[in-house]
């Protein structure tokens, strides 16, 4: 009776040890490859996410209309601004049809010094399989999509700088 009991333990800490080793493995490991895109952005300049390469990105899908998305974005120029040094960038991808537009509206508010782009025709939002906003997608320093964030709420700053500072860390 006491030999099943130590191999029934045995077990339990041979699957505990599974699990825990199965997620250190999915922390660790990159995801998909980011979809490559290349956007206008903000005073005509051409954005291709090829050239954030090297870097730890933060993708933003938001839209004026949002309420969370406006409520968001001073925070994200600081997070950016404290960053940037480190090797991270972050991108805004506005996804309205009229671009001009979204522009009128962005430079009535705080100023924002990361880049933004424009996704008119909404192709590199169903790329990254965006359902609503805001979007927010981090992509390692290799390239790969690491997490979706869909939505904001107040906090959530928090999860985004823990994801930075650990992929800064990579």
């Amino acid at each position: 009776m006491k030999s099943v009991r130590t191999i029934k333990g045995m077990f339990k800490g041979l699957a505990l040890a599974a699990v825990c080793v199965s997620a250190a493995l999915a922390a660790s490991s990159s995801g998909p490859a980011a979809p490559g895109f290349q956007l206008s952005g903000r005073g005509g300049k051409h954005i291709d996410l090829t050239q954030f390469k090297g870097q730890v990105v933060m993708i933003n899908f938001w839209a004026t209309w949002c309420g969370p998305c406006r409520q968001e974005l001073p925070l994200l120029e600081d997070i950016y601004k404290k960053y940037k040094p480190m090797g991270f960038t972050m991108l805004g991808v506005n996804v309205e049809p009229d671009s001009a537009a979204a522009e009128a509206w962005l430079q009535k508010q705080k100023p924002v010094s990361f880049p933004i782009a424009f996704d008119v025709d909404s192709k590199v939002s169903k790329l990254y399989k965006v359902a609503g906003m805001p979007s927010t997608v981090f992509v390692d320093r290799k390239g790969n999509v690491r997490v979706m964030h869909k939505g904001y709420k107040a906090g959530d700053e928090d999860f985004y700088l823990t994801q930075i500072r650990s992929m800064l860390k990579e």
